[in-house]
């Protein structure tokens, strides 16, 4: 039976979860926050050695003004209320991405979350926030040109999520079954789990049936 390491979640269906509920949109993006809290404590908890999350794609910049004023509010809020707890827990922060194409304020506000977990050596909580998967594998590229040979290897020494254990699980909620541009380098030989479930009412009960899911398929890595 399989054991998975290090799963990542493409988080979807916030503004469609809204909508069903004649909500704003930006409720349905705290409510998504609130899922964010409960499925890191999960994973702290199945033993997980790495979860990273799809929070801010580089096309996330083409949404409303408002919608985006909203997603850095709830950004801004969500480091400041569960810093004390990952330190507490040992978690470890991590960024992948071009954090610093964010406001001023909150790219202080990572940099201090990401110095104040660097040491711990619990579960890694990667965020993706201005992340785009074509972007992070030609960047790779390029400092790999620059350092010597372009190979396979070392690309994947130049990829933000160098380090990191392979990815084994890759989820999508909301129904949608595509990999919209996230760790399409690292997702090479991962399994997936799509469900129908909108990102805001996903449990700790779904990411444990992802899981068992898992660790019932036979992974071959191309062979036979």
């Amino acid at each position: 039976m399989s054991t998975a390491r290090h799963v990542a979640i493409i988080m979807d269906g916030n503004g469609r979860w809204a909508k069903k509920r004649h909500l704003p949109r930006a409720e349905g993006h705290r409510r998504g926050v609130e899922a964010v809290r409960r499925i890191a404590r999960a994973a702290r908890a199945m033993g997980l050695e790495a979860l990273t999350l799809y929070a801010f794609s580089t096309e996330n910049w083409r949404r409303s003004e408002d919608e985006i004023a909203a997603l850095m509010s709830l950004m801004k809020r969500f480091i400041l209320s569960d810093l004390d707890e990952f330190a507490a827990n040992n978690v470890k922060l991590r960024i992948i991405g071009d954090y610093k194409a964010f406001p001023a304020d909150i790219t202080k506000l990572i940099e201090d979350a990401l110095a104040r977990t660097a040491d711990n050596d619990g579960t890694t909580l990667a965020v993706a926030l201005n992340y785009g998967s074509r972007d992070e594998i030609a960047r790779a590229a390029a400092k790999a040109a620059a350092k010597g040979a372009v190979t396979a290897e070392a690309i994947e020494a130049e990829l933000d999520t160098a380090g990191m254990p392979p990815l084994d699980l890759l989820i999508r909620t909301s129904g949608e079954v595509r990999l919209s541009n996230f760790l399409l380098w690292q997702a090479a030989y991962a399994e997936m789990w799509f469900t129908d479930v909108l990102w805001p009412d996903f449990t700790t009960e779904h990411l444990a049936e992802a899981l068992a899911s898992f660790g019932t398929r036979e992974r071959r890595y191309g062979g036979r």
